[in-house]
């Protein structure tokens, strides 16, 4: 019995000293990070950091942080954010955000408001924490901007994990159900009541190849800029139109995406409708394009239907024969 104590008792002062050891080096690593953008003239400030948890647990909380990149003019505030794992694997981490934070950027201040925000993080074992995989999940998520627009959803859940077999590469996974898009867009679209202001449910899953790695240096020196999209499939549903998506396009160093995505419209002519109603597409061209699309939604055997390619060359974007307007920039800031 008494050896058996001795045991217990030296195991527990071993199990103690780890995990002090331990607490200590995820302190210091996150105060040293927040040094080490200070040096580079970020806005790096917290107001206290503390780790807690023993015997089990590295639960870190930081308090009163606010991070500002001057090369992207991003900047992110909260009023504290927790860093939360278990002892025995330090790499597979729980983030959770508070109820409320602000993002900026250099046009905007987006106040958000959540009623639950956290995720699931792992991490590959490596100097540079490259990410592995991580699931994030947001509860009744509000946004309000200083720039005049509102938005809301009940519930989304963003997954990514690192694609088998290929370099710098996720397999995204989103979906977000009861979307109220940015009010302005709604106020437009609404005249006429054109649509309810809620979207039912939007999810895509996509392979997307980056530049570099998604890791600590992402965030400390520069974002991994996307190559290539392979779109497995978007769906949004909302009220009577359905609109399924599926292709791939490869972006440049501009960020210009080339390539063909598949497009299948139910109720395509109220989109059309809508579009016009939003501004995205000039009234002038409205005529033109019904036209067109009645043509190619007979060749799918339903005209309410659509079913049809869109193309991106040139900087240029088309449905079938139809453009629509200028390529988009595919840029991460």
């Amino acid at each position: 019995m008494r050896k058996l104590l001795a045991i217990t008792a030296v195991l527990a002062l071993l199990w103690g000293g780890y995990w002090l050891i331990g607490a200590g080096a995820m302190e210091k690593a996150l105060r040293g990070w927040i040094a080490d953008r200070q040096g580079e003239g970020w806005v790096a400030e917290y107001t206290q950091l503390d780790t807690r948890g023993f015997p089990s647990r590295f639960d870190t909380t930081i308090e009163g942080l606010e991070l500002a990149d001057p090369d992207t003019g991003l900047a992110w505030q909260v009023p504290w954010f927790q860093i939360l794992s278990l002892s025995y694997s330090p790499h597979h981490v729980i983030a959770v955000w508070p109820d409320q934070q602000v993002i900026a950027t250099p046009n905007q201040r987006i106040d958000i408001t959540t009623a639950d925000m956290r995720g699931s993080v792992v991490l590959d074992v490596d100097t540079s924490l490259p990410l592995n995989r991580a699931s994030i999940v947001m509860e009744r998520m509000e946004f309000g901007s200083n720039a005049g627009w509102s938005a809301a959803l009940d519930h989304a859940q963003l997954a990514t994990r690192q694609s088998v077999g290929a370099v710098n590469s996720h397999d995204i996974s989103f979906s977000a159900t009861g979307f109220k898009p940015a009010s302005g867009f709604i106020e437009r679209v609404g005249r006429g009541d054109l649509l309810p202001d809620v979207i039912d449910g939007i999810s895509v899953k996509a392979t997307v190849a980056f530049t570099a790695p998604w890791d600590r240096f992402a965030i400390e020196r520069a974002r991994p800029q996307v190559t290539r999209i392979d779109l497995e499939l978007l769906k949004a549903n909302w009220d009577q139109l359905d609109l399924w998506m599926a292709g791939a396009v490869d972006v440049d160093a501009r960020g210009i995406p080339t390539g063909e995505i598949t497009v299948k419209a139910k109720n395509w002519r109220d989109m059309v409708t809508i579009a016009v109603a939003a501004n995205v597409l000039p009234e002038a061209l409205e005529g033109t394009v019904v036209g067109a699309l009645e043509f190619l939604s007979t060749l799918s055997g339903d005209p309410t239907t659509l079913d049809a390619p869109l193309t991106v060359k040139n900087e240029k974007l088309w449905l079938g024969p139809v453009p629509i307007g200028a390529a988009p920039r595919i840029v991460i800031r």
